[in-house]
């Protein structure tokens, strides 16, 4: 065991804690050699939760990229959305390219009228980038639900797929 009362037990180097203040004030004074410069840390920064554009658009992307199950979207959908997710899903159309997992790169909305948001993403996946829009429509009970989604062109409905 280390007898330096100054270290931690097993430390070797001969640096040691700077000067102290008072019990909640700086350990060292300003400009001086152990001045550290004011960083800016996501850990500092307060949790500012997801819109709901945001978070729709990681749960659509998890599921067509194959990384959850569609019914992790039931209760999230509104009309035909879960019929057409659910047929889209197997597909996987944002699947992972060269072992790369897609990410949503870019994500804004817009409100055309109350309890509407449209939105757009811009997914990559290694030197891919795929679009994707969408709808959500607020219900009566104040929960925001996915009525629509359009894929890079491709509208994801039944009537494209063939179906009705």
């Amino acid at each position: 065991m280390s007898t330096d009362r100054t270290r931690p037990a097993g430390r070797r180097d001969q640096s040691g804690p700077g000067p102290r203040s008072a019990p909640n004030g700086p350990r060292s004074t300003p400009g001086g050699p152990r001045s550290v410069p004011p960083q800016r840390s996501r850990r500092l920064q307060p949790h500012r939760p997801l819109r709901p554009h945001q978070w729709f658009a990681e749960r659509l992307l998890a599921v067509l990229s194959g990384q959850r199950p569609v019914h992790w979207m039931l209760g999230h959908t509104i009309g035909e959305a879960y019929d057409q997710l659910a047929e889209l899903a197997p597909s996987t159309p944002l699947r992972a390219t060269h072992g790369s997992r897609p990410v949503l790169r870019h994500c804004r909305g817009a409100q055309p009228a109350t309890g509407v948001v449209e939105a757009f993403a811009s997914i990559a996946a290694g030197d891919r980038v795929r679009a994707m829009a969408f709808r959500l429509e607020q219900g009566a009970d104040q929960r925001w639900r996915c009525a629509a989604v359009e894929l890079g062109g491709e509208r994801l409905t039944a009537d494209a797929s063939g179906c009705r």
